[in-house]
């Protein structure tokens, strides 16, 4: 590791992947630290899914490293503005799509898959009809799955191009401890690895940890003053049901992305991240939070009979409340009480009768558990009210549509939740209050999705690059 760079990027997703990868297009001669918590991709392991048990790794392997957590968990790419974060607040629509276009054709380059669903216009016109008589509403996106296998070897190839074809070095298992600014404007970083703390200067600093990083990336926002606002916080749980009740929709769709407003309390229930064929699975944040999550491989004998997709209320908080990641982590620290520590499961049919699952009942569940080591439990001791309520009465209307999703042998596991930063004032180019230090990403509070993650750091690279 040199003492002093062209450019630090924190975090190694789909943002700072991009970033790296645009950057050394534009400026074959430049120098880039990335940094990041986890490890390198060839170094990367979850024994939950090699022993099919979570150890509750040190950092998370799921969560942390190279490609981040969307991607390595499922990589799904939404080509569509509307889906995957808040793009449309920056640039025109033409704009979103142009660069969307950009990034996917780079996704291309390095293997991913070249089918796209949701281009059957008559059968997702069909679908949105249906589901406009119930109130919901389908957000039309077109999805290229890479699948869990096919994501890791794209962003496999993605790393080892940027570290041998580039002027790129990549620092695993480290952490940034804070921001070296003088006078309004960035000068480097402090870092601390298993080598000790090391002050490494650059012209320009990225931060872009995504989820896992979110609150790191707060608390460095109230140390230097940057400007947010916040977000949404998204708290619910990850449904599992056969796939002969959703493989009407994900047939075309892959991914019905439904919207529903719920009838007590009228907040924003959505679907998210929906896994034909899937598996359910865990993964944990800073303090060893357990919360739910799943994926998919594109192989289709690695496939299972299941899908699996997250139910998540949104709800945005005035002031003076301003801490929502903490919020997002304590409705997970009460599931993970009640389980000693890991994923808790409940049938829907218990839930509506108002009682605990317990070992005997999930046995006789015609829906088995992909996650075979979830702790059957009651949600009703976790979720508040008026998040289970909201997701129950989305789950009735969703129903309407997919025919078996409310059944008593339907899993719901919890806690599922989304952590998103606090949304960082910048200006279109992602430029923060202090000069040539830019946040990126979900952890920025800007995307929640690969997609989009990876646009932002086109964008910055190309304003780096003609600063450069």
């Amino acid at each position: 590791m040199n003492n002093k760079y062209d450019l630090i990027i924190i975090g190694a997703g789909p943002a700072g992947i991009f970033t790296a990868l645009e950057t050394t297009k534009l400026k074959p001669e430049a120098s880039i630290l990335i940094i990041d918590k986890g490890r390198s991709i060839d170094r990367r392991k979850c024994p939950a899914r090699t022993i099919g048990k979570c150890v509750n790794c040190e950092p998370c392997g799921i969560t942390f490293g190279w490609s981040g957590a969307g991607a390595f968990s499922d990589g799904k790419l939404s080509l569509s503005p509307e889906v995957g974060g808040r793009i449309l607040e920056y640039f025109s629509e033409e704009e979103c799509n142009k660069l969307i276009k950009y990034c996917d054709d780079i996704y291309l380059e390095f293997g991913a898959n070249e089918k796209v669903y949701g281009l059957n216009t008559e059968k997702t016109d069909k679908i949105k009809y249906e589901a406009s008589k119930h109130n919901i509403r389908l957000v039309e996106c077109p999805v290229r799955h890479l699948g869990t296998e096919l994501a890791y070897n794209v962003l496999r190839d993605m790393y080892h191009h940027l570290i041998n074809n580039t002027n790129t070095h990549f620092s695993e298992l480290t952490e940034v401890k804070e921001f070296i600014i003088e006078e309004k404007e960035v000068k480097g970083i402090v870092l601390q690895n298993k080598e000790g703390k090391k002050e490494i200067k650059a012209d320009y600093v990225i931060a872009a940890p995504g989820r896992g990083g979110a609150e790191w990336l707060t608390e460095q926002a109230k140390k230097n003053s940057l400007k947010t606002t916040n977000n949404a916080v998204d708290i619910g749980v990850r449904v599992e049901v056969p796939n002969s009740v959703m493989d009407h929709l994900t047939k075309d769709l892959y991914e019905a992305k439904l919207v529903y407003y719920s009838d007590t309390f009228e907040n924003k229930v959505r679907t998210f991240c929906m896994n034909p064929g899937g598996v359910v699975s865990e993964e944990h944040y800073d303090g060893n939070i357990a919360v739910v999550n799943g994926h998919s491989y594109s192989e289709k004998e690695l496939r299972t009979d299941y899908t699996n997709f997250a139910v998540l209320v949104s709800t945005t908080f005035t002031e003076p409340f301003n801490q929502p990641i903490d919020y997002g982590k304590y409705i997970a620290q009460l599931g993970n009480m009640l389980t000693g520590g890991g994923i808790m499961v409940q049938r829907l049919g218990d839930l509506l009768n108002g009682r605990r699952t317990d070992s005997s009942r999930l046995k006789k569940s015609t829906t088995i558990p992909t996650l075979s080591y979830a702790v059957p439990g009651d949600l009703s001791f976790v979720l508040p009210q008026r998040h289970l309520t909201s997701i129950v009465e989305a789950l009735k209307a969703f129903d309407k549509i997919a025919p078996g999703l409310y059944s008593k042998n339907t899993l719901l596991y919890g806690v599922e939740v989304k952590f998103y930063s606090s949304k960082f004032e910048t200006n279109n180019r992602f430029e923060t209050s202090v000069r040539n230090l830019y946040t990126i990403g979900d952890g920025a509070g800007i995307t929640r999705g690969l997609m989009q993650a990876s646009v932002t750091g086109v964008v910055v690279a190309r304003d780096i690059a003609s600063k450069m």
